[in-house]
């Protein structure tokens, strides 16, 4: 098994799960586990030329309470996934659901998620990771050539997977019946006509996919499509910390790392926080800044700077000062005094 699957955009990567937890869990003989992978995930490894685009498939089957879960990750495709049995507790965008038996999961390459809260249900789970070509919302959507759905039928699942976020559905027996024959594809990959076997199941799936998606999906929002939301959702990203803020971001990388121009990107992020991308970054960098000098009294005010990306003790000095007012130092000062009355400081915005 590989250790360290990631979500990689650029430089940039968010952890999937360290797997850890789930290898020793196979090790300690608590889970049955089965799964393929072309290298950034756990499983038997599987030549890149074979169904390009196919990740990660398997299942597993957890028997009684289990002590261990997935962390939150994204990853390099989006995931269908579908629990046979048992529940789960499952956590998609700090939005948390409850799996039952007969569910099936859809999260897209930007869905922050998580099974298990912190640990799995007992249960058996069937997953697939197909990479389509995409990191953010917008971008148009290349699925492998060994999908053979009509034209037609595969633009309108592109359209149904795009303009509705919902990540829990219920399954179809169709769903139901191509999972159990991926698992069986998946557990004899070492028999005759096993690729064949595998790319008609997972054919088979994606048909199942869309009639229960054509039946129980009510709406479709085209906003989640635009790049206006891909530019808000890496602001969100900035101000959570949730990309590495110490990162030498300069407005190319941006909006590189968003996939559009520069000067889409700048006209959205005016749009949505009001300032330009350089000066919003700085922002969200004092204001971590600023927690980071209440928080760790011991820490130095220079190597704060350098974590949360200033290169300069005096230039993030001259910036702290604009933004709050005071030097870090002073800063630091002030809260360590109002906070041993009792009181908790804001950070003026």
């Amino acid at each position: 098994m590989t250790s360290q699957p990631r979500y990689q955009d650029r430089r940039l990567s968010y952890d999937i799960d360290s797997c850890e937890p789930q290898t020793r869990a196979v090790r300690e003989g608590k889970i049955e586990f089965h799964a393929l992978t072309k290298g950034h995930y756990p499983g038997i490894t599987v030549p890149r030329n074979i169904l390009p685009g196919l990740s990660s498939i398997g299942f597993w089957s957890a028997g009684g309470e289990q002590d261990w879960g997935l962390d939150s990750h994204r990853n390099e495709g989006i995931e269908f996934s579908l629990l046979e049995t048992g529940t789960s507790a499952f956590v998609v965008d700090e939005k948390n659901y409850h799996l039952q038996a007969g569910n099936f999961t859809v999260t897209r390459p930007w869905q922050l998620h998580k099974l298990g809260a912190p640990n799995i249900g007992p249960g058996r789970l069937h997953w697939l990771i197909l990479d389509v070509g995409v990191r953010r919302p917008h971008q148009p959507w290349q699925w492998p050539k060994w999908v053979v759905l009509a034209k037609d039928d595969l633009a309108e699942l592109t359209r149904k997977l795009r303009r509705n976020e919902n990540p829990v559905w219920t399954s179809t027996s169709a769903i139901l019946q191509a999972f159990r024959e991926l698992a069986r594809s998946v557990r004899d990959w070492d028999q005759p006509h096993a690729i064949s076997r595998l790319a008609v199941h997972l054919n088979q799936l994606l048909i199942g996919i869309l009639d229960a998606l054509s039946e129980q999906q009510t709406h479709e929002n085209e906003h989640l499509t635009l790049r206006r939301r891909t530019t808000d959702m890496f602001l969100r990203d900035l101000q959570k910390n949730a990309v590495d803020l110490s990162e030498p971001w300069t407005l190319d990388r941006m909006a590189s790392h968003c996939g559009m121009g520069v000067t889409a990107f700048s006209k959205y992020c005016r749009e949505i926080v009001n300032a330009g991308p350089m000066e919003y970054l700085n922002q969200c960098r004092l204001d971590f800044a600023a927690r980071e000098l209440r928080s760790r009294p011991q820490a130095s005010v220079t190597d704060i700077a350098y974590r949360f990306g200033f290169n300069a003790s005096q230039y993030f000095a001259t910036r702290f000062r604009q933004r709050f007012g005071c030097s870090p130092r002073a800063f630091r000062l002030r809260n360590k005094l109002v906070v041993g009355d009792g009181f908790e400081p804001s950070i003026r915005s």
